[in-house]
């Protein structure tokens, strides 16, 4: 098993040369020219503490934004227009939500300092984004990930309030399919992800695939959201996922 140690230049080897677990390399920073690199080859950062671990999974879990699956509770939470939904509002307040969200077997969380910093800055450059859900006011769930081309990289989300995150990925799912996007890379599979679609494809499949969708045409600016009301957005899934069921 060999695992790479990076130094100063951004650099990274060859991702099919990752371990059976998908560590590939370790050490280097977390600039924007690194992420931007990695993320273009299939790479993400994922560590505790320091130093940096870089990985690329040999199965990766991706969501192919017309095959979401849209259940009937969210398609009900969705058409009784709860929550507001906004894109790239409160970028900050998310990525600290997702960093301060309780997860099931965990004791902290990756997000620290130096990624919130590092994503951040890359939501100033136009490549993050995030998608806010809000409840009277008050910031209560969303996500946030990068965008390279037409591939939607996920990083994190977050609830407070029943559905929160999933609204705010069903309103993401609705722009992707607007935007004429690949997919949404999940990086590490969880039953979650199952249920609401991903699905695993070969390292090397989604390495090709990868390559065609960092090269279609960017939005490199903040992005908006297609339909201001959760209703419109139900309406639009209904008609446009592959996955079709008899919603009422």
């Amino acid at each position: 098993m060999t695992v790479f140690l990076l130094h100063d230049t951004p650099f990274f080897p060859d991702p099919e040369l990752a371990d059976p677990d998908g560590l590939l390399a370790i050490g280097g920073d977390l600039s924007t020219e690194r992420l931007l690199t990695a993320y273009k080859m299939g790479i993400f950062p994922w560590y505790n503490e320091p130093p940096i671990m870089w990985w690329s999974p040999p199965k990766r879990p991706v969501i192919f934004p017309r095959l979401f699956n849209l259940s009937r509770s969210l398609y009900q939470t969705l058409k009784k227009n709860l929550y507001n939904v906004t894109f790239d509002k409160d970028f900050l307040g998310v990525i600290h939500g997702c960093a301060n969200a309780p997860r099931k077997d965990s004791l902290g969380t990756w997000i620290n300092k130096e990624i919130i910093d590092a994503y951040y800055n890359l939501h100033q450059l136009g490549f993050a984004h995030s998608v806010e859900v809000w409840y009277n006011g008050k910031l209560i769930g969303g996500l946030y990930g990068l965008s390279i081309g037409k591939a939607f990289f996920g990083e994190s989300m977050f609830t407070l309030m029943k559905d929160a995150s999933k609204v705010a990925l069903a309103c993401l799912v609705e722009f992707l399919i607007k935007e004429n996007f690949y997919f949404i890379d999940c990086q590490i599979t969880n039953e979650h992800l199952l249920k609401i679609g991903a699905v695993e494809i070969p390292r090397s499949v989604f390495l090709k695939m990868l390559d065609e969708a960092i090269n279609k045409n960017s939005i490199i600016k903040k992005w908006v959201p297609h339909n201001k009301a959760t209703s419109n957005t139900a309406f639009f899934l209904r008609e446009k996922l592959i996955l079709r069921r008899k919603y009422k």
